[in-house]
């Protein structure tokens, strides 16, 4: 079934080429289109899309107030078109606050070819939100994994230069015996033991580390490093947002910040974040992206650097995301024997990432997004 979208946005010329580039998907229905919110909170009531593509600044009804309105209506997925600016990332957070799932990144000129990167990421974005929002709507998850398949044989691989691959959107985690289930898990955390956690996550992440992090205790025993598919201009909002929310600290990382317990380092959106070590200290290394790598930051980027320097005592998690980013950090990871987590299938807006450790038999347990901060205030 394609996934059907409701395009929302106050200028007529952006409405006419989203659509556009939307349709030259054969998965993707544009069913309608809105000029503002009050006409979007209507036409998502007849038309029940899967999935919205939602200006912010319009006339009669802001995109923020339409996405709180349609979201306590019904089950659909709100996706943000904000711009680059300071101001508009933190309108996008309200948005997400508010409702929306994720956002995209809202330019005039990157949209004017079928063809542009832009438009590659809204169909891709829009498509794969959309087919996991028909799935939640059906309730056509696979059944809950609590355990993984054994560890494929660890490659020494450097994750840092190694662009990580879509995992195929059609496969869900294979079973490691006939009766369809995984082996029983061999690896559990021991309290006081962790050393660091390492997060990565893009789709959907921004809402999913409020969740993770705002039941951990002001006194965590570990600190605690993320890398969040982001551009530059959105991270420094994104970390004073989540430092007024959570008791744990969360600030931007910077290049030669000391790893604290109890702290939280965002890795600066545009940028590579490493670790490296200064005596018995942890210090964050940020520097400029590489041209071979897909993202900036990258997980494995991150995750490869942990398992350089930390080795056994680190706990992995890995959050909702397109494609496979996280997957060879985290078979590093694991192969120094440290614990591996990933968000189960339900509970994410793209179940890409999380996916991707599952399938190749990485992760240790898949854990309910709602469950994750829990466990991590009481296992750690």
């Amino acid at each position: 079934m394609p996934v059907r979208v409701l395009v929302v946005d106050d200028s007529n010329f952006f409405c006419r080429r989203v659509v556009e580039i939307l349709k030259s998907d054969a998965d993707i229905q544009v069913v309608g289109v809105a000029n503002n919110g009050a006409e979007a909170v209507k036409k998502a009531a007849e038309l029940k899309p899967d999935i919205i593509t939602m200006d912010i600044e319009m006339p009669i009804m802001d995109g923020i107030t339409a996405t709180k309105q349609i979201t306590a209506q019904q089950s659909v997925a709100v996706l943000m078109l904000s711009s680059l600016t300071y101001e508009g990332a933190r309108m996008t957070l309200d948005a997400m606050a508010s409702g929306a799932v994720d956002y995209l990144l809202k330019s005039y000129e990157d949209v004017q070819g079928n063809q542009s990167s832009t438009a590659k990421l809204l169909r891709d974005k829009v498509k794969a939100i959309g087919m996991q929002q028909q799935r939640r709507n059906g309730g056509l998850f696979a059944s809950q994994i609590s355990t993984p398949a054994p560890l494929e044989a660890t490659q020494p691989a450097t994750a840092e230069l190694r662009r990580p691959a879509a995992a195929p959107s059609a496969q869900r985690p294979q079973a490691a015996s006939d009766s369809g289930k995984l082996e029983p898990a061999k690896q559990s955390l021991r309290r006081g033991n962790t050393r660091l956690v390492a997060i990565g996550s893009s789709t959907g992440g921004p809402v999913a580390l409020q969740q993770v992090l705002t039941p951990l205790p002001q006194n965590f025993p570990a600190p605690i490093v993320i890398a969040q598919h982001m551009p530059g201009t959105f991270t420094p909002a994104f970390a004073q947002r989540l430092d007024g929310l959570c008791s744990v600290r969360v600030k931007e990382a910077k290049d030669g910040d000391v790893l604290q317990a109890g702290k939280v380092y965002l890795a600066p959106g545009g940028k590579q974040m490493t670790l490296d070590r200064q005596g018995e200290q942890l210090r964050v290394r940020i520097r400029e992206t590489d041209a071979r790598l897909q993202y900036a930051p990258c997980v494995d980027v991150l995750f490869g650097s942990a398992a350089n320097l930390v080795g056994s005592n680190v706990l992995a998690i890995v959050l909702t995301g397109m494609g496979a980013d996280g997957r060879e950090g985290c078979r590093l990871l694991r192969g120094k024997g440290s614990t591996i987590w990933s968000q189960d299938e339900a509970s994410c807006v793209v179940y890409g990432m999380p996916q991707a450790v599952a399938i190749a038999g990485i992760s240790h347990q898949v854990v309910q997004l709602t469950d994750i901060g829990r466990r991590m205030a009481a296992e750690v």
